[in-house]
C-alpha cells in the first residue's frame, strides 16, 4: 500500500497541473505559449508538473489598494465597461456643456473679483465720523 502511495501523488499532481494549464488564460501563462505548455506536462507527468507549477502558472493577480487608486467596494463601480463611451455624440455634447458652465464660472469670478477691487465712488463711501 505504502508503495502505491509516491505514483497517486504522482497521478493527482499531474492531473491537476493538466487541468490547471488548460484553463489557464492564454496572455497570463508564463515562459512558453500555452501549448507547449501543454505538451511538456502531458508528456513529463511529474517534470512537466513541477516545472509548470515553478515556471509556467500564471501569478495571481493582486486587487489594487485605495492607496493604488482602486475604486471603492460599491457594486457600481465594479461593472464592467462602466468607464467605456457609449455614446460618442452625447460624450461630446457633454463634455462642451461642461466647458460652458466653467468657462461661465470663470468669467462670474472674474467679475466679481474685479468689482471687490474697484474702489467705491464718493457717494457710495460712507460718512466720516467727526
Amino acid at each position: 500500500m505504502l508503495r502505491l502511495l509516491p505514483g497517486v501523488l504522482v497521478l493527482v499532481l499531474w492531473i491537476y497541473c493538466l487541468v490547471d494549464v488548460i484553463s489557464a488564460r492564454e496572455d497570463g501563462v508564463r515562459n512558453l505559449a500555452k501549448t507547449w505548455w501543454i505538451v511538456i506536462v502531458f508528456f513529463f507527468p511529474l517534470a512537466g508538473s513541477i516545472a509548470w507549477l515553478i515556471a509556467g502558472r500564471p501569478t495571481p493577480e493582486r486587487p489594487l489598494t485605495r492607496e493604488q487608486g482602486a475604486a471603492p467596494n460599491f457594486p457600481e463601480y465594479g461593472r464592467p465597461g462602466r468607464f467605456a463611451a457609449s455614446d460618442p455624440a452625447a460624450d461630446e455634447e457633454f463634455l462642451r456643456k461642461v466647458r460652458e458652465r466653467a468657462e461661465e464660472q470663470r468669467l462670474r469670478y472674474e467679475r466679481e473679483r474685479r468689482d471687490a477691487d474697484k474702489p467705491a465712488s464718493d457717494d457710495e463711501r460712507p460718512p466720516l465720523a467727526d
